[in-house]
């Protein structure tokens, strides 16, 4: 296992150097300058050019790319250009929020899932089934920014039960979970469904229940559980997806975590802070991806990364 998790480790490196480079080009093609939006329109030449020295953004772009690749290498992930404090530090202080905000999510995504794909596979072909699979459908098809507004529409100015935005206690948490695990609860619900169903058809569930266990005892301790895995995988794909619908949800419902954060340093044209926001969503979906994989062996004791 150790031997894996050193090798998996070691391949992220020209992964995320890809993505640090990709990021890089990309950020410094959009129309804009951040020197022209810092100053704003009345400053004078003098101005603007003191300010784009200071900055670096005078040197050609390859030399501020060396620049960029050897301070990470350091750990230094720059300086704001908006608010000139470390990226590091303006990280860590959304990250919290967005991690909270995913895991709120993923919990809503296995306590809604997991149960109605089992009794959707229980229920086949009757109007309960029918039923789940109208709403998974329709969940898949909703995407989080039309969601949002629905359920602030309806939750928030309708009945006034949940706040609007922020972030001040459980209450402010239930919509933007909701809006970022509604998608992923539809899938995992038509996935949980599938597996239930290969699986109940295997002979040692016949056998479970031939030896005289309960239903209950059938469907959980032992069917479910050998039909996880496919679940785990898609399980580990959405957790990284989570991270990239943050961005958006965050921003509907101004969400202090780090993908509104992304969005601010995008719209300022804020260099070092967009690319270190995306570094680090990069560096959190390969390491959960990471922890899917090691999760494997715990869920199915066959697997074993020798």
């Amino acid at each position: 296992m150790l031997a894996f998790l050193v090798r998996r480790l070691l391949l992220t490196l020209p992964i995320l150097w890809i993505v640090v480079s990709l990021v890089f080009g990309l950020i410094h093609m959009v129309p804009g300058d951040p020197v022209a939006q810092m100053l704003g329109e009345g400053a004078s030449v003098a101005e603007v050019e003191g300010l784009r020295h200071d900055l670096g953004l005078d040197r050609p772009v390859l030399e501020q790319y060396r620049t960029y690749i050897t301070g990470l290498l350091r750990g230094d992930l720059g300086i704001s250009f908006r608010n000139q404090e470390t990226v590091a530090s303006a990280i860590m202080a959304r990250y919290p929020a967005t991690v909270k905000l995913a895991a709120a999510s993923m919990i809503f995504c296995i306590t809604v899932s997991v149960p109605f794909g089992v009794i959707s596979a229980m229920r086949r072909g009757l109007a309960l089934d029918r039923a789940i699979g109208f709403v998974s459908l329709f969940g898949v098809s909703l995407p989080n920014f039309a969601l949002g507004p629905l359920l602030v529409l309806f939750f928030s100015i309708v009945l006034g039960l949940l706040p609007v935005s922020g972030e001040d206690g459980f209450s402010h948490l239930i919509l933007p979970a909701i809006t970022l695990g509604g998608g992923s609860a539809a899938i995992m619900t038509r996935m949980v469904r599938g597996s239930m169903l290969e699986e109940i058809r295997q002979d040692y569930v016949r056998t479970a229940r031939a030896k005289g266990l309960t239903e209950r005892a059938v469907l959980f301790g032992h069917a479910l559980r050998n039909g996880l895995l496919p679940v785990v995988t898609l399980l580990g794909l959405n957790a990284g997806g989570l991270l990239a619908g943050a961005i958006i949800t965050e921003t509907i419902f101004s969400w202090p975590g780090l993908g509104r954060l992304t969005i601010q340093a995008i719209f300022a044209r804020d260099y070092p802070l967009a690319q270190g926001c995306i570094l680090t969503i990069a560096l959190t979906y390969i390491l959960v991806n990471l922890a899917t994989d090691v999760l494997y062996s715990v869920v199915d004791p066959r697997i074993r990364y020798d």
